[in-house]
């Protein structure tokens, strides 16, 4: 038995393709044996990645149930649809590159099949195959047709037959699972997450995953009553992104004397401000240590109010690093469609401790100048309570 996976975005790439494909094989393999899945082996063929369940042959002659039925079905669902890079992949059955053994194929598996209509879909990445593949479409349809008494139905089947020729022999499946589509893990290198115990970071952290970014954590939290609560939440929200990231590193960092110190010093309706820029420059240190290239936040332009444009310059400016925001333009039913999806929503809506809302100000500054913000920031003793917060900070690996 076989699954054969499909990539879309790295079939465009040009010389690195072989880099892009052999990471893709890699991470499928690791999240594979992480979850105790036993398989034969995973390699590459031509545009196309093969996972064999079990020795060579072994299902010849054995009755083709469909895959549903078979125990392994969802254990390897479940995983692969987590694996980014894969587009969609399908179980399916091989035969030789024979249009006898095509057909002879094709009537075994639709035989245990409940429908009565269908239609044949043929790719071909082998060329020099003799037929093309409309030609194929009609021969096995016309087998289908005669074999099992059903009927074509080219716009609304009860079933599809795909066939992929390849250089080396020919496969059919009747289910195309949708994988999660964007690029390997790790391909992109690392950034800094500043992860939250809300709703938007945990999905920013997850598109950037898809975009082949590992992302390492950092949480700030306030050291009240009640923080180890707040805490304990984060390490769900952290455990649900798992599913996608196996490895998952969090900086946990305590905040309360830096906002202590922005609170006593500092004009009220910069606070905010002050804050986030008080993180960015944490992050950015954690990114230096970590060899990071960026930094990821959850904001969404104009969503409170340090998410406006006039704030975001403010804060970013105090880093060097590239600020990472994927959800910029998202509205908040769109960024919580996705957290439910991905197994974090159900996790963020529950109450906890957020630092950034403790001590805000009742008008915040939603237009803040950038000179004005340095002229209250040189109030701070910036670079010892950084200092401080970094040397308190705890870091917990989760593998």
């Amino acid at each position: 038995m076989l699954i054969v996976c499909h990539y879309g975005e790295i079939a465009l790439k040009g010389d690195n393709r072989k880099f892009f494909e052999e990471k893709l094989v890699d991470n499928i393999k690791k999240s594979l044996q992480h979850n105790g899945i036993i398989f034969n082996y995973v390699k590459r063929i031509s545009g196309r990645i093969l996972i064999r369940l079990e020795s060579e042959g072994e299902s010849e002659g054995v009755k083709l149930l469909p895959f549903e039925l078979r125990k392994e079905f969802h254990s390897f669902q479940h995983v692969l649809q987590k694996v980014f890079g894969l587009s969609y992949f399908s179980f399916a059955w091989q035969c030789a590159l024979d249009l006898a053994a095509i057909k002879n194929k094709a009537i075994e598996i639709l035989k245990n099949e409940n429908f009565t209509s269908f239609k044949v879909e043929t790719k071909r990445s082998n060329k020099k195959f003799f037929l093309s593949s409309q030609q194929i479409n009609e021969q096995i349809g016309e087998i289908v047709m005669e074999g099992l008494n059903k009927k074509v139905n080219l716009h609304n089947p009860d079933i599809t037959l795909y066939i992929e020729i390849t250089d080396n022999q020919a496969f059919l499946y009747t289910k195309k699972i949708i994988g999660p589509g964007g690029l390997p893990l790790g391909v992109s290198g690392k950034a800094i997450s500043l992860i939250s115990g809300g709703i938007d970071s945990p999905v920013a952290s997850y598109l950037t995953m898809k975009r082949g970014v590992e992302n390492i954590f950092v949480h700030f939290f306030a050291t009240e009553r009640g923080y180890e609560q707040s805490l304990e939440k984060v390490r769900d929200i952290l455990r649900a992104l798992k599913n996608y990231q196996e490895k998952i590193k969090v900086y946990f960092v305590p905040f309360s004397d830096v906002q202590k110190a922005i609170v006593l010093q500092t004009r009220a309706d910069f606070r905010v401000v002050l804050y986030r820029r008080a993180m960015f420059l944490v992050a950015n240190e954690i990114a230096v240590q970590e060899k990071a290239k960026a930094l990821i936040t959850g904001e969404s332009v104009g969503q409170v109010a340090s998410q406006t444009l006039d704030n975001m310059l403010a804060i970013e400016e105090a880093v060097s690093l590239p600020v990472l925001r994927p959800i910029c333009g998202w509205d908040k039913q769109e960024i919580m469609d996705l957290a439910k999806k991905i197994g974090t929503y159900e996790i963020s809506i529950l109450p906890h401790l957020d630092c950034c809302s403790m001590f805000a100000p009742e008008h915040p500054a939603t237009k803040a100048n950038l000179a004005e913000v340095k002229t209250q920031e040189k109030k701070l003793k910036l670079k010892k309570l950084i200092k401080n917060a970094l040397k308190e900070c705890k870091v917990e690996k989760y593998e």
